[in-house]
C-alpha cells in the first residue's frame, strides 16, 4: 500500500481542502465529550481523545431515520399508500476514524447488506461515505483490540490510516477512494523510511499498552446450549439496570424498531434504534414476553456477541474491542471479564 506524508502543521488546511469539495464530519470537543460533527467554519477537530462518546455508527445507521411517508386522508386517492421519503445523500468524508470502529462497519454489513438482504439505506451511506482513519498512539486502558482481531494501527475497513508522528503525518492509502481524496486534499509527499520506521515504533508501543490478549480461542468450539445454561449469568446480570448504555454507545449493535407515526392525517413510517436490554424490545402483540427477565436480557446481549455470531458468521466476535461499554456502564460491568468467564467455562 502507497503510503504518503506532510507536515502536521499543514493538517488544518488539509481538512478545508477537503470541505470544498466533500461533507466533511470529523471528531469536535462539545462541552465533557467528544463526537462526530460535520465542520463548521470555526470549528476545531480534535484529535486528542483515544475514541469519541459516540461512534461513528449513526453514519450508516441513523439513530432515527424517517423511511416511507402516507396519508391516513380517507378522502385522498393515496390514502394508506407508501412512498420511500427522499433522502439526499451526499458525498462525505469522516475524518478521524479509530481503526475500530472501522472495522465495526465490516461486521455490522452482515446485517444490513448480505446475499440475502440489502437494506438500501445502509448501502447507500456506505457506497457514498469515505473513511479516513486516525491510528491510535495512546490507546485507552479500557481498549482491547487487538484481542478481536484488529489493532491501534490497522488499516481494515478504511479507505485512508493517518498517522501522528508529532511533526509529521503518514497517510497510507487503502483503497482508490483514499487515494481520491488525498489528491483532493493535496497529500502527495512521499513517507521517508525513517517516518515509516517511526510509525511502526509508535505501533508496537500501542499494541504492547494494551496487555495479554483476552481468550477468545474457544468460544466456537463451546457448547451452545451448555454456555446458554452456565451459572455465571446470575453474577454477570446482578448489577445491570437494564439502562441500555452499551447498546446505544456500541459500535456493533445494528438493533431497531419500526413505527408509524401520525399527525392530522399525515403520516411516515420510522426506524429507530432499540436494544436487546430494554424489556419491550421482545413484548410481543399477544402480552407474552420471552425474554422478561432481566438475566435473559443480558445472556443475549453477550450471547450474541460472543456466541451466535460466532457461530453464524465465523468470522470472529461481534465486538471490536472499542471499550465504550466499559467506560460508560454506571454499574460497572466489565465485557472483558465476560469474555473470560465465557470463554473458560467449562460445561
Amino acid at each position: 500500500m502507497a503510503k504518503r506524508a506532510f507536515k502536521k502543521a499543514e493538517l488544518v488546511e488539509v481538512l478545508n481542502r477537503l470541505k470544498e469539495r466533500h461533507r466533511l464530519f470529523a471528531p469536535v470537543r462539545q462541552n465533557d465529550m467528544t463526537n462526530y460533527r460535520e465542520l463548521a467554519s470555526g470549528d476545531q477537530a480534535d484529535f486528542s481523545a483515544s475514541n469519541t462518546r459516540l461512534s461513528p455508527k449513526s453514519f450508516m445507521h441513523p439513530q432515527s431515520q424517517c423511511m416511507f411517508a402516507f396519508s391516513t386522508d380517507k378522502g385522498s386517492d393515496q390514502a394508506g399508500i407508501l412512498r420511500e421519503v427522499e433522502k439526499e445523500v451526499p458525498r462525505s468524508v469522516v475524518f478521524g476514524v479509530r481503526p475500530c470502529d472501522a472495522k465495526a462497519f465490516q461486521l455490522v454489513d452482515v446485517n444490513f447488506n448480505t446475499p440475502e438482504y440489502q437494506d438500501p439505506w445502509w448501502i447507500r451511506r456506505r457506497q457514498s461515505t469515505t473513511l479516513v482513519g486516525m491510528a491510535c498512539n495512546n490507546p485507552c486502558s479500557t481498549c482491547f483490540c487487538t484481542s478481536v482481531g484488529s489493532g491501534p494501527f490497522s488499516p481494515e475497513g478504511l479507505d485512508v490510516l493517518f498517522s501522528d508522528l508529532g511533526d509529521d503525518v503518514v497517510a497510507e492509502v487503502v483503497t482508490a477512494w483514499g487515494s481520491e481524496v488525498l489528491d483532493h486534499a493535496g497529500v502527495r509527499g512521499t513517507a521517508t523510511e525513517a517516518m515509516l520506521e517511526k510509525a511502526a515504533a509508535l505501533q508496537q508501543e500501542a499494541e504492547r499498552s494494551m496487555g495479554p490478549l483476552l481468550p477468545t480461542e474457544s468460544l466456537k468450539e463451546k457448547n451452545l446450549n451448555a454456555l446458554f445454561n452456565a451459572p455465571f449469568w446470575d453474577e454477570v446480570q446482578f448489577a445491570c439496570i437494564n439502562c441500555g448504555v452499551c447498546t446505544f454507545v456500541c459500535p456493533t449493535c445494528w438493533c431497531f424498531d419500526v413505527q408509524d407515526e401520525v399527525r392530522k392525517g399525515k403520516g411516515v413510517r420510522v426506524r429507530n434504534w432499540d436494544a436487546c436490554m430494554f424489556p419491550l424490545f421482545t413484548h410481543h402483540g399477544s402480552g407474552h414476553n420471552p425474554r422478561h427477565q432481566k438475566l435473559q436480557r443480558v445472556r443475549q446481549r453477550f450471547m450474541h456477541k460472543l456466541k451466535y455470531f460466532v457461530d453464524k458468521y465465523d468470522r470472529g466476535v461481534a465486538c471490536v474491542g472499542c471499550g465504550r461499554c466499559v467506560q460508560q456502564c454506571p454499574v460497572n460491568i466489565d465485557i472483558r471479564q465476560v469474555f473470560r468467564l465465557m470463554n473458560d467455562f467449562k460445561g
